[in-house]
């Protein structure tokens, strides 16, 4: 009948790429199974966090407790400096943005879905994303272009057309901080060379959390974390780790071993 998650009041967030905190954070979904242990790192406006680990590790529980869809067992996470529990939904949601593997679709026309109804989206400004992230000659396709009616579900977007579409949405809000989690994991390499040259502009004016299945996906952030069992086993700059031969992320470069991050 009423949310446990309760909304702090603050509305203000730094101008700009947001930092990302997370101090002490333990979490769990039931009190016998604890799910992140003691996570803490810190990372700074403008860089990208790469995130691996293997099924079970934690790392979309990470995203989630960031997101405030559950509230931690203790510890604290601070996005631009400000505790997440003291910022509004409003707030943090109008700043942060995720872009995930499943893509949902809404009643609606194109534009209703791109914008998620928000009519102070302009058409120009959806034409100049959609241009940017290889997304208009899709949109130009359809008989009645941004007013085409969609229903929901999704079943008339191809895996690659509806990541583009997720990744627009996101980027129509011109967020300061961007979580990914694997976006491209489903997708051919003609495609998923068009949707990585899209995350590289959607990040090069915010803060962005990748979280990876494929390597490939990391060659362009700068810090690196490992997560097994709940817990931080390594955090890094990612030349760093590379160069490393006794580093979790080195032994997986130089075996090729994704099989272990799925």
């Amino acid at each position: 009948m009423q949310s446990v998650i309760q909304e702090g009041t603050e509305e203000q967030l730094p101008e700009g790429p947001l930092g990302l905190e997370f101090s002490q954070v333990h979490f769990s979904y039931n009190q016998d199974k604890p799910v992140l242990h003691d996570i803490t790192f810190a990372i700074k406006p403008g860089e990208r966090l790469g995130i691996i680990g293997r099924t079970g590790s934690g790392k979309s529980s990470l995203s989630r407790v960031l997101l405030r869809l559950y509230n931690l067992d203790r510890g604290t996470i601070r996005v631009g400096g400000t505790d997440t529990t003291k910022l509004s939904l409003q707030a943090l949601y109008r700043r942060v943005g995720m872009v995930t593997q499943d893509v949902q679709l809404f009643d609606g026309t194109l534009r209703d879905n791109l914008t998620l109804f928000n009519g102070d989206v302009s058409d120009q400004m959806i034409k100049e994303t959609t241009d940017r992230l290889g997304l208009s000659q899709w949109i130009n396709s359809q008989p009645e272009g941004l007013d085409t009616y969609l229903a929901a579900g999704g079943a008339s977007l191809s895996a690659g057309e509806a990541q583009l579409f997720a990744l627009t949405r996101v980027f129509l809000t011109e967020p300061s901080l961007v979580i990914l989690d694997e976006p491209s994991s489903r997708l051919d390499a003609a495609t998923e060379g068009m949707l990585q040259s899209a995350i590289d502009q959607l990040m090069k004016q915010s803060t962005g959390v990748i979280i990876a299945h494929r390597l490939a996906t990391l060659e362009k952030v700068d810090r690196i974390m490992v997560l097994g069992d709940g817990k931080v086993l390594e955090f890094g700059a990612r030349e760093e780790l590379a160069s490393n031969p006794a580093s979790h992320y080195a032994r997986l470069l130089i075996t090729g071993r994704e099989e272990e991050l799925a």
